[in-house]
């Protein structure tokens, strides 16, 4: 294993955070808050520790394996977590390590779940940090560090597979420095374009730019401690449902439709799918919530498209509190927990294809029963799917719904009242924000226990990482040569 070379990454990556900071140090400067040491220091800590790394590591091979992949992607998030959280830390603005580090790991996660019960009373800066850890976390520091840099060599596809999500790859180009800048560039288009929109529509610049960030990201951060709630404006909401849904999109159908080549996306299956579920919850739940509230008929099909559509993307952003609902519409919010965005997407969750090949293939297993002889492929967008990709599939399923059950069971020790333990293992896992019961959308995870918020903050890696990128270290096989 090239030991000299992860930490050698692992150095560049902690460079990258310290010089991410001084954004939002210029942020502090602009508005004169008691913040700026606090990012001047923590900002020169990471760097500083990036830079002697890579001092000591100059003469490391560039030959990175899959072992060495998983490591540093796995690695990277808990040392930006780490040095992340020190501006809320110094600042005064979390002081508790524990509440700090929950956070910054669900905002580089693009979680959203939140300890802050006071969100208004913060700095600026510290507001403007927050937003930006979802944002770069979004995209992925590591595909951020492949855009700008080569410093991967000829093993970046190893951390680019590792961290992108998704059950297979999707490459723009076939070099993966190019791909990565694309995404990129898409990314931050979209992030100006929202910005423009959301200022014109009645937010502050500086709001517009915040919520952008964790839009596009899908971690559903806001600047204010009613979310988008705040903002009684049906532009701004529907502003901000386009953007959720263009960010739970697949990048590389962005990238096809910016092309020119509109009818490409629109045949393309995981995008129909994703499509049809937000418009099939969105109107049962419109409909529910015609029925039994006293909304007109706009206003019941904005909160539930809004709803539906933060949920689906596990952006987090809420309108209204579904947990006020009739318990069957609550239910169907609780089922798109465990549905997720786009392959390629900023979303997390289990992801559209997935779900879609798993009922493909439990159909056409019913088939193949029914005629033994008979050879019937799994097809996705008229392509045949590789058994090794639906064997991946049915594992991710299996490990997802364990793992999720196992984990509601160990934080009921925690959190004794099952809706609340089963949201927020749902919520951590598929990278949502809010969850059920004491940590539904008007409530946070301040009392939840510090073992209750470490417990949590390891369920967010697991799930912005896929499982497998993370557990595949706890294995004895992985540590052999």
């Amino acid at each position: 294993m090239n030991i000299k070379l992860i930490f050698r990454v692992l150095g560049f990556l902690s460079l990258v955070v310290g010089i991410a900071m001084l954004l939002a140090l210029i942020v502090s400067l602009i508005y004169g808050e008691h913040d700026t040491k606090a990012f001047l220091f923590s900002s020169g800590v990471a760097a500083a520790t990036g830079g002697i790394i890579l001092l000591l590591t100059k003469n490391a091979s560039r030959d990175i394996g899959k072992r060495e992949g998983f490591i540093i992607v796995s690695l990277s998030w808990i040392i930006f977590s780490f040095f992340g959280s020190l501006p809320y830390i110094l600042s005064g603005s979390i002081p508790n390590f524990t509440d700090a580090f929950f956070e910054t790991i669900s905002g580089f996660t693009t979680t959203g779940s939140s300890i802050l019960s006071d969100i208004e009373a913060l700095p600026h800066g510290i507001l403007f940090w927050r937003s930006l850890t979802q944002w770069l976390g979004g995209m992925g520091i590591i595909v951020l560090s492949l855009a700008i840099l080569p410093v991967f060599g000829i093993g970046g596809m190893q951390l680019f597979m590792a961290e992108v999500p998704g059950p297979t790859p999707d490459k723009i180009s076939p070099r993966i420095r190019q791909t990565a800048k694309t995404l990129w560039i898409i990314y931050l288009g979209f992030t100006i374009t929202e910005t423009l929109l959301l200022w014109v529509g009645g937010m502050s610049f500086y709001d517009a730019i915040c919520h952008s960030f964790t839009t596009m990201a899908t971690g559903g951060f806001s600047t204010k401690q009613a979310s988008i709630g705040h903002w009684d404006s049906p532009f701004i909401q529907y502003v901000i449902v386009l953007f959720m849904f263009f960010a739970g999109t697949n990048f590389t159908l962005s990238y096809i439709a910016i092309k020119g080549k509109f009818g490409r996306v629109l045949k393309d299956e995981e995008f129909k799918y994703y499509f049809l579920f937000v418009a099939g919850f969105t109107i049962l739940i419109s409909i529910g919530l015609i029925f039994t509230t006293s909304l007109g008929i706009e206003q019941a099909f904005r909160d539930a498209l809004f709803q539906v559509v933060s949920i689906i993307t596990t952006t987090g952003f809420a309108t209204a509190d579904y947990l006020l609902w009739q318990p069957i519409l609550t239910i169907l919010i609780f089922v798109l927990f465990f549905f997720g965005g786009s392959a390629g997407s900023t979303g997390g969750g289990i992801k559209i294809m997935r779900i879609v090949i798993l009922f493909k293939n439990s159909y056409y297993e019913l088939r193949r029963m029914i005629h033994p002889n008979a050879v019937i492929p799994v097809k996705f967008n008229k392509h045949s799917v590789d058994a090794k990709i639906i064997t991946n599939v049915l594992a991710f399923f299996m490990l997802y719904f364990v793992i999720f059950g196992f984990s509601t069971v160990i934080f009921t020790f925690i959190e004794p009242d099952l809706p609340s333990a089963m949201g927020a293992v749902a919520t951590s896992l598929g990278n949502i924000g809010p969850g059920l019961g004491n940590v539904g959308p008007a409530e946070n995870f301040a009392h939840v226990a510090p073992a209750g918020k470490w417990f949590l903050s390891f369920l967010m890696l697991l799930g912005r990482l896929e499982l497998f990128t993370v557990l595949v270290l706890f294995s004895p096989t992985f540590w052999k040569e």
